[in-house]
């Protein structure tokens, strides 16, 4: 700021005493022209201060330049100072203070050295995996070696396996096998033999055995290929459950011009026993879906449930409930004779219509009696039932299906003849 008092200490006042000329007339100068008398006064007042006023006005322009130069500084810092509070940080050219350099350099020892402990532990671990397969390995060479031995010797059976072969087991009684068990056939047309069960009693009859279900143990809802190539196991002492094969049926029912007898066995859970025998039985190839066909029952206390039942809703129930002609059904391939899959909705392969008044291959149910609710999602009668000897809502403990010739079909004595239940039909099932 300009100090005024500096400036008056510094500067002193000239007096001009001015004449008027014969115009009566002040000139100060001749920049201002001239002063006519009544002004002559106002003209010795401004000429006065004249180079007073010159002095002042060259000092405040300096002053003005100046503080010009010193806006435009300004300026420059306020945008630098703006900027740096918009744009990224960036790292100064500066020399980094020597202690947080040294505490930087500590930092990145301590990682490395944790990265050091880590290594350490990850190497111990592969080390100790590399000991562990090495004996692994070591065991598995030494068990080669053992299995090794054990081959170069001759194999043996572990289940017994009788050696007397046929085209069935009637063939394998009539060479005089005596015994129950185990034994390999090959029908007329097989291309290899397999292994069945063989019941066969001390007269010479022969049973082939196809079905039995004994404990629940194996699952029966089975797709088409396992019902074709038959599931289960097969034991000497027939403690086992298992479906023989549509395809080993087939080739077994249809081998010879002597016909086949069907035999229906079935066992509630009092212990009591049944039987329903069929005459001229034979199984379709696969071209036909395995077809079932018989030409008349011939007896059994068990009753004609491949007949159909009337269940006392329809007339048309016994119709659509018999078994004799209809096509074999799993739950991939339909070849029922209802609107919807019988076998899918009862959890099994059968030779179903709409669907069904005997169906040995349906669900275990413990204890024999059961209801709609046990048997959702479905609420059909899907256990192991006869109808013609016990309800649809009765499912069987025991089960079997076997097969022998005609020509060497005798009877069995003493079985029990039990009163056959019955149930209504609904929902376009004849069997419900």
């Amino acid at each position: 700021m300009y100090d005024i008092d500096v400036w008056e200490a510094k500067h002193h006042h000239k007096q001009y005493n001015l004449k008027p000329n014969r115009d009566n007339c002040c000139i100060l100068d001749e920049r201002f022209g001239e002063y006519c008398p009544t002004t002559c006064g106002v003209s010795d007042y401004l000429s006065r201060y004249q180079s007073d006023v010159d002095t002042e006005l060259q000092y405040l322009e300096g002053l003005l330049g100046r503080i010009t130069n010193d806006t435009s500084e300004t300026t420059v810092i306020v945008e630098d100072i703006r900027l740096i509070g918009t744009k990224p940080a960036t790292s100064p050219q500066v020399i980094e203070n020597p202690t947080q350099k040294s505490r930087n350099m500590l930092d990145d020892i301590s990682r490395y050295e944790q990265t050091v402990v880590q290594n350490e532990q990850s190497i111990q671990y592969l080390q100790d995996l590399l000991t562990s397969n090495t004996e692994k390995i070591a065991l598995l060479k030494q068990r080669i070696g053992n299995l090794e031995v054990q081959c170069q010797q001759p194999c043996k059976e572990s289940v017994q396996i009788q050696e007397i072969t046929g085209k069935d087991c009637q063939d394998v009684a009539n060479k005089g096998a005596r015994v129950s068990g185990l034994y390999y056939i090959k029908p007329v047309k097989a291309k290899q033999q397999f292994l069945v069960y063989c019941e066969i009693d001390s007269s010479g009859l022969g049973w082939t055995v196809i079905q039995r279900r004994l404990d629940g143990s194996v699952d029966f809802n089975k797709n088409w290929n396992q019902y074709k190539e038959g599931f289960g196991y097969l034991s000497p002492t027939d403690t086992t459950e298992f479906w023989l094969g549509n395809e080993k049926t087939h080739l077994l029912s249809t081998q010879s011009t002597i016909p086949y007898v069907l035999r229906i066995e079935v066992e509630d859970w009092t212990g009591q026993t049944s039987t329903a025998d069929y005459a001229t039985f034979r199984l379709g190839a696969e071209k036909d879906n395995y077809r079932l066909t018989y030409a008349y029952f011939i007896g059994g206390e068990a009753g004609d449930a491949f007949d159909g039942f009337d269940f006392g809703d329809d007339p048309s129930d016994k119709f659509f409930t018999s078994h004799n002609g209809m096509q074999f059904s799993t739950y991939d391939k339909d070849n029922d004779k209802f609107e919807g899959n019988c076998a899918e909705q009862d959890g099994s392969g059968w030779w179903m219509n709409r669907c069904h008044a005997g169906h040995l291959n349906g669900k275990y149910y413990q204890g024999g009696t059961y209801s709609e609710a046990d048997s959702q999602p479905a609420g059909y009668d899907n256990g192991i039932i006869w109808v013609t000897w016990r309800t649809r809502w009765y499912s069987m403990k025991k089960t079997s299906m076997k097969i022998i010739p005609f020509n060497r079909y005798g009877t069995d004595g003493g079985q029990q003849f039990v009163s056959k239940g019955s149930k209504v039909g609904s929902e376009g099932r004849g069997d419900i």
